[in-house]
């Protein structure tokens, strides 16, 4: 044997045994996405693709930090108060992390030390998460946030499909076991709408309402894959039922779908101003802002026409009411497709869902054009962990590196 192919066998030896087992999707991955659907084409892809990288970087040195127990790491809450991290920024955190790996040569080292503190803070019920954590890592309670448990269960079927399952951490296992957790806990077994929590029971007075961002078909769909439990399909048939009727019943022109659905076993609707979160918890706002996003996932990864048509009148209305100019977006608007009042500034968590969005259909090429050169303009330092982190994964997308 060669003195060149020995030394290249010890790094490689060297390399696997510092960061563990070689990514088998490293980024990028260039995934072909439904025909019909389209990426921006007014710039390279190798520079899709360093833009995208390159917000990587910033966006993992501000916001992956080391938890309270050696090996662990957490995604950065960032707002004032109390808070250190949340679940949600969690599940964000993991999908990012796999999908970058390659790239970054210390993603499994990362991804495993996200995995780490996630387990460390279980809620009342097996293999889920608790929604929050206070500064000296402390579990605010014990009750979940639907949303955080389905993308960690999903980060960890990309975990399985990126390093295997063989190694100190079964990912594929973990997976199905949270997977279970979340249709036993947070799926109403009635109407297969999506509970807001693992706190939610049966004779809660919000057993039959949902946060419409908890949908995530294309989640769902790899859940059922996992799993073959086909009570995911019927979770997907009937929330895209669900979204449909909210179109056509309360935003016939816009498209749009309020933060919260009420009612769901009778007849659903919006809910009123302060149900949950704030004023604005019957509009579009920043739950539902992330929904052109989960539901054009769906269509590009596997053309679900169902997908198509919910994203097809949300595109023709956002470009009529800005007349094709991104900086025409505002961060919230009614169901009728108006501003919210006083709500006339940038918001990423707004912007990079819409661009998402615009991928489904040719038509909307120019527009998807502007609105990435929009997007990628603003700089991480102007903005918080839930922008900058839907930011990011809409970037991924965007550049054709989302898999399934």
């Amino acid at each position: 044997m060669s003195l060149r192919w020995l030394c290249t066998i010890v790094f490689l030896c060297i390399s696997i045994g510092l960061y563990g087992q070689a990514p088998k999707r490293p980024f990028p991955q260039h995934v072909i996405y439904t025909k019909g659907s389209i990426k921006p084409n007014h710039i390279s892809q190798d520079r899709l693709d360093k833009l995208t990288l390159n917000f990587y970087k910033q966006w993992k040195k501000r916001y992956v930090k080391s938890g309270c127990h050696p090996g662990e790491y957490f995604v950065w809450f960032e707002r004032k108060g109390d808070k250190q991290c949340v679940s949600e920024g969690q599940g964000y955190g993991m999908t990012i992390t796999v999908l970058m790996a390659g790239t970054d040569h210390s993603a499994k080292n990362v991804y495993d030390g996200l995995y780490q503190y996630y387990k460390n803070h279980p809620a009342n019920h097996p293999f889920l998460m608790a929604w929050a954590q206070t500064q000296n890592c402390r579990d605010l309670d014990k009750s979940t946030a639907t949303d955080g448990d389905m993308d960690i269960a999903y980060s960890l079927l990309l975990a399985d499909k990126q390093w295997g399952s063989t190694g100190k951490i079964n990912y594929l296992q973990e997976a199905q076991k949270i997977i279970s957790s979340i249709m036993h806990y947070e799926v109403n077994p009635h109407t297969y709408s999506i509970l807001l929590s693992d706190a939610i029971e049966y004779d809660s007075k919000d057993y039959y309402d949902t946060r419409s961002s908890d949908f995530m078909p294309s989640n769902f769909k790899a859940f059922e894959n996992a799993t073959h439990d086909m009570r995911w399909k019927k979770a997907i048939d009937n929330n895209y039922r669900l979204f449909n009727y909210m179109q056509e019943t309360y935003s016939p022109n816009a498209g749009l779908v309020p933060d919260f659905i009420r009612h769901i076993n009778k007849k659903a609707v919006p809910a009123q101003s302060n149900y949950l979160e704030s004023l604005y918890d019957g509009n579009y706002n920043y739950n539902a802002c992330r929904v052109p996003w989960r539901i054009a996932t769906d269509y590009l990864l596997t053309g679900d026409k169902r997908a198509k048509t919910f994203n097809d009148r949300i595109n023709k209305w956002i470009r009529e009411t800005t007349q094709n100019k991104p900086d025409n977006l505002s961060a919230g608007y009614t169901l009728a497709g108006n501003d919210i009042k006083h709500r006339y500034f940038e918001a990423l968590s707004f912007i990079g869902p819409f661009t998402v969005s615009a991928m489904t259909d040719k038509k909307n090429q120019q527009w998807l054009n502007d609105e990435w050169d929009y997007l990628v303009n603003f700089k991480l330092k102007d903005y918080d962990y839930y922008d900058n982190s839907i930011k990011l994964l809409n970037m991924i997308i965007l550049s054709g590196n989302y898999w399934q």
